[in-house]
C-alpha cells in the first residue's frame, strides 16, 4: 500500500532573515520541499535571540523567543493544533535556550505529532548536560537526520541511537552550471586575477589566519592570485565588542605584505552574490580549526558547485573530500596550504579534474534531489508515529518544569448557550443568531463539560451547558433513520433531512463520554439509551 501524501509540515528553527547557516538552511529546505513535493502546505516556527525581531515572510506563522520555557509549550500548543502531518526541527546545541539548548525539550516533550530532527552538530566529545540533551532530543524524535555517515556513526556509538531511525541527507545547494571562472571575476569588478575563496560568518574557529598566513609564498608564485574572504563577522562576537578578530585578520596581512592580494567583503550576502562570488572562485579554501565539525553549509556549496577545494580535515571534508575530489592539509599549517594552492594553481588539468569530480557528486546534493529524500523521511516519521513521553520521576532531572494549567473559563460558552442550546458561531464574542445551532458544536459542547466534571468536579455553569446540549442531541435525533439532523435555525426548523457522517459519529462519541465518564446516573442511563 502507497504511504498516503504528506500535506502541511511545521519547519521549526531559525529563519531568514536572520543571518545565520541554521536559518538560510530552514529556509532553503522549506522552498525546496514547498517546490518540489506535490501537494504539500507548509508552515514555519521561527527562533528569536532576544535581538530585534527581523521582518519575516508570511510562511512564518509563529515567533518564539529561545529564553522562555513557556514560549515552547506554547509553541507546541499551537502546532498540535496546527494539523500538521510532521514537525521538522533544526537543532544545534547555539540556538534554543537554556544550558545546551534544553528549552527545545519543553517543546518536544509537550509535543503530540511526530517529529523529524536535523541534527546540524553531533560533538564526539560532549559535556554531560550537552550528551543529555542530545540523547533526549533523539529519543523524542520519531526519526533523526544527519548529513554524513560520520554523523550516523557517532548517533549509533556515542548516542546510542538505533541505526533503523537515522537518516543520512546531504546538505543541500542550489543546482548552478560549472560555470568559468573570469567571466565572473569582470562582473564583479575584479580584474584580470585568479580567486581564492573562503565564505561564510566570520569567527575565530574558521582558521582564516593560516589560509593569510600561506599567502605570500602563493603570491609570490602566482602573483595574480586575491584572495576573498567573504561575510560578515557572526553576529554574537559583535555585541558590545569591537571586531577583534577580523581587525587582526587585517592587520596580518599588513604585516605579512598581502594586504593588496587579500580583501575582505564585510556583509552578509545573500544567495545570488554569494554564487557569483563561487563561480568566479578557482580554489575554495576551509582552513578550519576544529576536527569535530559535523557538517559545513559552505563546503557544499563550494563542492557541489564543482570547485577545487583545499581544507583541513574535520569530519565533513574528510568524508566529501574522499577520493581525490579535494585536498586535505593538516591544521593550523600554512606552508601546508600554500603548497596545496601552489600545486592546484600550476596544474590545470587536476584542477579541472577535480572540479568535474565534485560537480558530478554535487548532482546528488541539489536541492530538488535532497527535498525529495526529506519527503520520505518526513513519511517514515510520519508512520512511526509520536513518541512515547516519560512522565513523573520519568522525566530528566533538567528538563524544565511544566507549567500550571489555566482555570478553565466558561464565560463565552455560555455566552453562546441558551435554552435550546450552543449556537455555531459568533462575531468576536457576539453570538451570531443568524447562524442557528448545530449538532456537532452541542455533541463538543456536551463532551466538554462531561471531561470537566470527571476531572474538576461538578459545576453549576458545565452542568447546565451539559443539560442543554444533551436536551439538543435528543432532539436532533431522527428514530426512523437512526440518524442526527444537524442544522437548527435561530427559528427552531431544521434545515437538514440528516446529518453527515461526521455528524453522527461525533455524537455518537459525545455518548460514549457521558456512558464512561460522567458521574451522573441519570446521563449515562440517557447516553446508554440513545
Amino acid at each position: 500500500m502507497n504511504p498516503s501524501p504528506l500535506e502541511r509540515i511545521a519547519f521549526v528553527g531559525n529563519y531568514v532573515p536572520r543571518r545565520c547557516g541554521i536559518a538560510t538552511f530552514t529556509h532553503d529546505l522549506r522552498t525546496a520541499v514547498a517546490s518540489h513535493v506535490t501537494g504539500v502546505e507548509s508552515l514555519v516556527v521561527a527562533m528569536n535571540d532576544g535581538g530585534p525581531a527581523p521582518d519575516y515572510p508570511p510562511e512564518v506563522r509563529l515567533e518564539c523567543p529561545d529564553d522562555d520555557p513557556d514560549a515552547f509549550r506554547s509553541v507546541a500548543d499551537f502546532l498540535n493544533l496546527s494539523n500538521v502531518d510532521v514537525v521538522s526541527l533544526q537543532h544545534e546545541f547555539g540556538i534554543f535556550g537554556g544550558d545546551a539548548g534544553a528549552n527545545v525539550l519543553a517543546l518536544l516533550h509537550d509535543l503530540r505529532v511526530p517529529v523529524h530532527t536535523t541534527l546540524h552538530t553531533v560533538l564526539a566529545r560532549p559535556s554531560d548536560v550537552q550528551r543529555k540533551v542530545l540523547e533526549e532530543v533523539a529519543r523524542l524524535s520519531s526519526r533523526v537526520a544527519v548529513m554524513t555517515e560520520r554523523g550516523r556513526d557517532l548517533l549509533e556509538r556515542a548516542y546510542g541511537v538505533p541505526h533503523d531511525r537515522i537518516d543520512v541527507v546531504p546538505h543541500g545547494i542550489p543546482d548552478m552550471p560549472l560555470a568559468a571562472a573570469l567571466p565572473e571575476c569582470d562582473r564583479l569588478g575584479l580584474g584580470d586575477c585568479r580567486v581564492i575563496l573562503t565564505f561564510g560568518l566570520l569567527s575565530p574557529n574558521k582558521g582564516i589566519e593560516h589560509a593569510i598566513a600561506a599567502m605570500p609564498e602563493v603570491v609570490a608564485r602566482h602573483p595574480d592570485v586575491r584572495y576573498l574572504v567573504v561575510g560578515a563577522t557572526h553576529p554574537h562576537l559583535l555585541r558590545g565588542r569591537h571586531d577583534a578578530y577580523r581587525d587582526s585578520l587585517v592587520q596580518l596581512t599588513r604585516e605579512l605584505g598581502v594586504d593588496r592580494h587579500v580583501a575582505f567583503i564585510d556583509r552578509y550576502v545573500e544567495t545570488p552574490e554569494l554564487l557569483a562570488y563561487l563561480a568566479a572562485a578557482e580554489i575554495y579554501v576551509t582552513p578550519y580549526l576544529n576536527e569535530d565539525q559535523i557538517v559545513s553549509g559552505t563546503l557544499a556549496y563550494a563542492f557541489g558547485c564543482g570547485k577545487a577545494v583545499v581544507s583541513t580535515p574535520y569530519w565533513h571534508a574528510r568524508e566529501l573530500l574522499a577520493g581525490g575530489a579535494g585536498v586535505l592539509v593538516p591544521f593550523r599549517d600554512a606552508p601546508a596550504i600554500a603548497t596545496a594552492l601552489n600545486g592546484l594553481l600550476t596544474d590545470d588539468a587536476r584542477r579541472g579534474a577535480m572540479r568535474l569530480r565534485a560537480f558530478a557528486r554535487g548532482r546528488e546534493m541539489i536541492w530538488s534531489r535532497v527535498a525529495e529524500r526529506y519527503a520520505d523521511a518526513f513519511r517514515e516519521a510520519r508512520s512511526a508515529g509520536v513518541v512515547k513521553r516519560r512522565t513523573g520521576a520519568g522525566l530528566p532531572a533538567w528538563s524544565p518544569p511544566r507549567r500550571p494549567l489555566p482555570p478553565l473559563v466558561l464565560d463565552h460558552l455560555l455566552r453562546l448557550t441558551d435554552s435550546t442550546g450552543v449556537m455555531q458561531h459568533a462575531s468576536h464574542d457576539i453570538p451570531r443568531f443568524s447562524e442557528g445551532y448545530c449538532t456537532d458544536d452541542n455533541a463538543r459542547a456536551l463532551a466538554l463539560t462531561v471531561e470537566m466534571e470527571a476531572i474538576a468536579g461538578d459545576s453549576v455553569d458545565a452542568r447546565r451547558i451539559s443539560a442543554v446540549s444533551a436536551a439538543f442531541l435528543e432532539h436532533a435525533f431522527e428514530p426512523s433513520s437512526g440518524r442526527f439532523r444537524n442544522v437548527l435555525s435561530f427559528e427552531r426548523r431544521w434545515l437538514d433531512d440528516a446529518g453527515s457522517d461526521d455528524c453522527l459519529g461525533r455524537a455518537i462519541a459525545a455518548l460514549g463520554v457521558c456512558v464512561g465518564r460522567s458521574r451522573r446516573r441519570t446521563l449515562v442511563q440517557w447516553a446508554m439509551r440513545l
